[in-house]
């Protein structure tokens, strides 16, 4: 069945009734959520308007009945805005996360040196936002992290209020790029936002960047590497991204240096207020601008973020975020890591002994997960069991108490 061409005030109308009939073919589940079957059904004039047709849409939701509750719950915990800043970044740039980058550059350098060469986009970089964003693709292959997409946004746009806005115009946009025939309904799946691929762009940035970089006439963030980490640079360059240059410099923060953080100075000016690198090297562009960042407080590391760090923020807003692509991708291109530490609490664990606690659990038969310094809900639940075994308070939260009882054994 198709819905014909609409003129005047009756189109919604008559684009709702041909919609219902459309569905009332379709088999529902005994147990559908009536409310949001009833909201994919209002729905569809707002996607006609769109351009989307009847059979696009049917195609899209026609085994689709219930929303997606894990989606609800994933959309109250976003860690770049909730972890700690030393906490976030153990968990994404660590020796596992660089050891597969240094592994990934060497499998993809040809493919990440004509990239380069394109657009202009560093190749250690990228290779830091495919890490960030799949694991080098591996989270894919993790069935209980994807989720439908179509569905999930469906799921924003129904029960969350703060995202309905949001979630509407993506929709929109998945259902434009199922349309255009790109990847079809069983293979779109994403993240809890919607977010997609190796990459993992949203909908409406894939129709903004999405690219063919492998040259097979079809755009394919899902299973082509070379599109996916060429549409990532697409859209670094079409935001300003600029050639050659860092995102910023780890800078050594002088006594009550703090009280600059957030102003934008040159890199010359930053030096006559007494900050130096934190290597010992001069800055090699002195008259470049650059916002002093302090994301640990005036006690921790401090940053001069140049203009391409505010670039990574078009990928995803957190500060965070952006400080750990930017360093993960000096990591994978050897230029070194920080060299100051944060003020972590008293007795919590580093990068090196959270992997240090991983591989004791495991030797000991509590963990069977990697050991890639992440602390996740698979290690948190072995060491509550440890804690609990041993009288400790079982809270699942590691310390350095409990791995110096682990090294005893």
């Amino acid at each position: 069945m198709s819905i014909p061409p609409m003129i005047g005030q009756n189109s919604k109308t008559l684009m709702r009734i041909a919609f219902l009939f459309l569905i009332g073919l379709l088999p529902l589940k005994a147990h559908a959520d009536s409310g949001f079957r009833n909201w994919i059904r209002d729905f569809y004039p707002t996607a006609a308007a769109n351009g989307i047709t009847a059979t696009t849409y049917n195609r899209a939701f026609g085994r689709v009945t219930e929303p997606d509750q894990d989606v609800l719950r994933k959309a109250a915990y976003q860690p770049e805005f909730t972890t700690e800043i030393w906490d976030y970044l153990d968990s994404r740039v660590n020796p596992y996360t660089m050891k597969n980058g240094r592994e990934m550059l060497s499998r993809y350098n040809r493919v990440l040196g004509a990239i380069e060469t394109r657009y202009g986009v560093d190749r250690h970089i990228l290779l830091a936002i495919w890490s960030m964003e799949s694991n080098y693709g591996s989270a894919l292959a993790k069935d209980e992290r994807m989720h439908y997409v179509p569905q999930a946004l469906a799921t924003l746009a129904y029960a969350d209020p703060k995202r309905a806005a949001y979630a509407r115009k993506q929709l929109i946009a998945a259902l434009k790029i199922l349309q255009n025939g790109d990847i079809s309904p069983k293979e779109m799946m994403g993240s809890w936002a919607g977010a997609m691929g190796h990459t993992q762009f949203i909908p409406s940035s894939y129709l903004l960047y999405a690219v063919d970089a492998d040259g097979n006439g079809h755009k394919d963030i899902w299973n082509s590497i070379p599109d996916a980490l060429a549409t990532s640079a697409n859209l670094l360059a079409q935001n300003g991204w600029q050639t050659g240059e860092t995102w910023g410099y780890e800078i050594i923060v002088p006594p009550g240096g703090g009280k600059y953080a957030g102003k934008r100075l040159t890199l010359g000016q930053w030096s006559k207020l007494g900050f130096r690198r934190a290597n010992g090297k001069a800055f090699p562009r002195p008259g470049d601008r650059a916002v002093l960042k302090l994301p640990a407080g005036a006690k921790g590391p401090g940053f001069l973020m140049t203009s391409n760090f505010f670039v990574l923020k078009k990928y995803n807003a957190a500060d965070s975020y952006a400080l750990a692509v930017g360093l993960l991708a000096d990591e994978i291109a050897g230029y070194g890591g920080l060299q100051q530490s944060w003020p972590r609490p008293n007795g919590a664990l580093d990068i090196k002994e959270k992997f240090e606690l991983q591989s004791r659990m495991k030797a000991l038969g509590y963990y069977d997960g990697a050991v890639d310094g992440n602390l996740g809900s698979g290690s948190k639940a072995a060491i509550a069991a440890i804690q609990k075994r041993l009288g400790m308070q079982d809270t699942g939260e590691p310390t350095k108490d409990l791995l110096d009882v682990l090294r005893l054994h």
